[in-house]
C-alpha cells in the first residue's frame, strides 16, 4: 500500500475539517487546476504558463521547480501530484527539439489520468505584452467555440470538452450583466486551434441596453495539436455519470416544448350528464306526466279522491 492510500484518522479539528474537504460530496468542491514545468522548459513556456495561472486563479497551484517526467510514457508522478494538492486538472510544459514549446492540457478522474491533449504553441502573445487594462482575478469567462471540428472531429470534440472544464470556473445560480467583464474565444480552422482573450466594454447606447465592445487583453495562443490520450467511452460514461440523489425527478403527464412553455395532462373518468348537479330553478323541475299533459292543454288535471 503506498503512502497516499493508506487511512489517515485526524488528530486535531484542523486535520479533521482538511480531511472533510476532500470527502466524496454529491455537489463537489470547484475544480482545481495544477502547472508544472518539465525538465527542460523555456523561457516562453514558463511565460504561457503564468499567463493561464493567472487566468485560473484562484482555483489554482502553480509549481516552480522542474519536473523531469513524460505524461505520455509514465503518469505515476502528475497522479502523485494530482492527489496531494487535491488538482484534477494540470497543464504541463515542456520544450525540446522534436516538440518546442509544448503544452499538454488534461485531467483526472478519481486521481487517476482521464484525458490528455498535447499542443504546440505556434504564436504566442503574453499578458504583459499587451497594453490594456485586465479583468480582475477569479472572473468567471464565457467561453465561445466557433469552427466545424469542434462538432465534427472527436480530438476537437473531447478537447472542446476539456478548455470548457478547464476554464468554466465556479457554477453560480444568477449573473448580473455587469460581472461579464472576461471572453474566452477558441476557432478551430485548417488544422490550428486559435485562443484570444477579450475584455467586454459597456458604453452607453441612448437606451437601456448598452453597446457591448470587445477588447483584446492577452493573453492569446495559435496551437497546432499534435498527440491526444482519450480515455475509452466507458471510463469517459463512468466519468460523466451522476449521483442519483442529484437527478432531477421526471414528473408524469408534464411536457415542455421548444420554447419552454410547461403543459400538463390530466386523465378524467367519463362522466354520466344525466346525474350532473343543475341550479333549482322552476323551470328545470322535472313533473309527472298529467302534469305536463294538462300544461300543455292549458288546462290542469281533475284529482281524484285517493289524492
Amino acid at each position: 500500500m503506498s503512502e497516499l492510500d493508506r487511512v489517515i484518522k485526524p488528530k486535531t479539528r484542523r486535520a479533521k475539517r482538511f480531511l472533510q474537504h476532500r470527502e466524496p460530496k454529491l455537489t463537489e468542491n470547484d475544480k482545481c487546476a495544477m502547472f508544472l514545468k518539465g525538465g527542460n522548459a523555456n523561457n516562453t513556456v514558463t511565460k504561457a504558463l503564468k499567463d493561464l495561472h493567472s487566468l485560473k486563479k484562484p482555483h489554482c497551484v502553480m509549481y516552480q521547480r522542474k519536473n523531469v517526467t513524460r505524461p505520455f510514457e509514465d503518469t505515476t508522478s502528475l497522479e502523485f501530484f494530482s492527489k496531494k494538492a487535491d488538482c484534477s486538472l494540470f497543464v504541463f510544459g515542456s520544450h525540446n527539439k522534436k516538440r518546442p514549446n509544448n503544452l499538454i492540457f488534461g485531467r483526472m478522474f478519481d486521481f487517476h489520468l482521464l484525458d490528455m491533449v498535447e499542443l504546440c504553441m505556434e504564436k504566442f502573445v503574453s499578458l504583459q505584452e499587451v497594453k490594456t487594462a485586465k479583468c480582475p482575478e477569479g472572473t468567471k469567462p464565457l467561453l465561445i467555440f466557433a469552427g466545424d471540428a469542434f462538432e465534427i472531429n472527436e480530438d476537437y470534440r473531447r478537447l472542446k470538452s476539456l478548455l470548457i472544464d478547464f476554464f468554466r470556473g465556479p457554477v453560480v445560480s444568477a449573473i448580473r450583466l455587469a460581472g461579464l467583464e472576461h471572453v474566452l474565444h477558441f476557432t478551430a480552422v485548417d488544422g490550428k486551434i486559435f485562443m484570444r482573450s477579450y475584455k467586454v466594454i459597456l458604453k452607453k447606447s441612448g437606451c437601456r441596453t448598452p453597446r457591448i465592445e470587445l477588447e483584446e487583453m492577452g493573453p492569446s495562443f495559435d496551437f497546432v495539436m499534435r498527440r491526444t490520450h482519450l480515455a475509452s467511452d466507458d471510463l469517459f460514461k463512468l466519468a460523466m455519470k451522476r449521483p442519483k440523489a442529484l437527478q432531477a425527478k421526471k414528473k408524469k403527464n408534464i411536457s415542455h416544448d421548444t420554447f419552454g412553455t410547461q403543459y400538463g395532462r390530466i386523465h378524467m373518468q367519463k362522466q354520466d350528464l344525466g346525474k350532473l348537479q343543475t341550479r333549482k330553478v322552476k323551470a328545470l323541475k322535472k313533473r309527472g306526466a298529467k302534469k305536463m299533459l294538462a300544461a300543455n292543454e292549458g288546462g290542469s288535471p281533475k284529482r281524484s279522491r285517493k289524492e
